[in-house]
């Protein structure tokens, strides 16, 4: 299988199951949309446009089923209401469905095909995330002509997408410009150790020199380390710039400020949701506490205890130096992105 973290073989998907990584790759059949729902949720795919285009194939396949088109539409709505319930922060999960959902109804309108038209729009969404994966890691890039050292939390590389990724993008372009010259400080990403598990097996795989690090060693690295630039991605931006992204991407924010170094987010303009003007309106998902308390099913804490476990931060515009877009860098500190989602 190919490091996209899927593959569309018309009536099921292929599903490379990210919480075993790095210890196996196997794959996972998807027939409906309960089972995407199941592991979008379980996070056997993850990153905001990855799960956009594993929903919108998964209504694909969806559509494949016998009955009639009005029937089919009723089933693709009840499917994409579950979908977009399996993880709430990321907006390209609804941005997708709802593309999807669109097209069906003009083919329903149509008289058209409405199978055919909603795995096109499916593609369709799949390819576009290739091309934009391409575009913000050339964009990003040209922010940083001379740096060299950088740091980057949670994983944003082709497994978070479905093309080449979005802040890890841009880190694998310097990489291909000045190769030998970039070298990449990663956080682990607790609880669920995305950057040890994932962001570590890619720029492995892809050879460029990185370290690992513990997240509580973040803020000292930026401001002890050397370090030139920080990279994320972002599973929500509001209009105004505020962006939300994996818990821990705001302590980041302040020690890059502290430090006088540039604090990028990189994410494609699905990722851009400009009916809430602010952070404020983003909704912070609340996982399990048991991803605290253990870790792969040994207990690291006293039984019984209480524990929380929000997914995301947000960190406010003012504490963003650009945010890059298939479209190009945006510049805060003030942010207008009305026009991008």
């Amino acid at each position: 299988m190919s490091r996209d973290p899927f593959r569309f073989e018309g009536d099921h998907i292929l599903l490379l199951d990210q919480t075993l990584l790095p210890d196996r790759e196997e794959t996972i059949e998807i027939r409906d949309a309960r089972a995407m729902a199941d592991a979008i949720s379980r996070l056997a795919v993850r990153g905001a446009p990855a799960i956009g285009i594993a929903a919108a194939l998964a209504l694909a396949v969806e559509a494949t089923r016998d009955g009639s088109a009005p029937g089919k539409l009723e089933r693709l709505e009840d499917a994409g209401r579950l979908l977009v319930a399996s993880r709430p922060t990321a907006v390209n999960l609804a941005w997708a469905v709802d593309r999807v959902l669109g097209a069906a109804r003009r083919a329903l309108a149509k008289d058209a095909d409405l199978a055919a038209c909603v795995r096109d729009e499916a593609l369709a969404i799949w390819d576009e995330d290739r091309a934009a994966s391409r575009a913000m890691a050339e964009h990003g890039a040209s922010l940083f002509p001379t740096q060299t050292r950088f740091l980057t939390h949670c994983n944003t590389g082709a497994l978070a997408t479905g093309g080449g990724g979005t802040a890890l993008a841009v880190l694998l372009e310097l990489h291909r410009r000045r190769p030998g010259s970039i070298e990449v400080w990663a956080t682990e990403t607790r609880p669920l150790l995305q950057g040890a598990r994932l962001t570590a097996w890619e720029l492995r795989e892809a050879g460029v020199p990185f370290r690992l690090i513990a997240d509580s060693a973040a803020a000292h690295t930026i401001l002890r380390g050397g370090i030139e630039g920080v990279l994320v991605g972002a599973d929500r931006i509001a209009r105004n710039g505020d962006a939300a992204n994996k818990i821990g991407t705001l302590g980041l924010a302040l020690a890059a400020s502290a430090a006088g170094i540039p604090f990028v987010v990189v994410a494609p303009t699905s990722t851009v949701d400009p009916r809430i003007p602010d952070g404020a309106e983003i909704a912070v998902e609340a996982r399990a506490a048991e991803e605290i308390t253990s870790i792969r099913g040994m207990r690291l804490a006293p039984t019984g205890i209480r524990a929380e476990n929000p997914a995301f931060d947000v960190t406010p515009a003012r504490w963003i130096g650009a945010i890059v877009t298939e479209r190009g860098v945006h510049r805060g500190p003030a942010y207008d992105l009305r026009d991008l989602g």
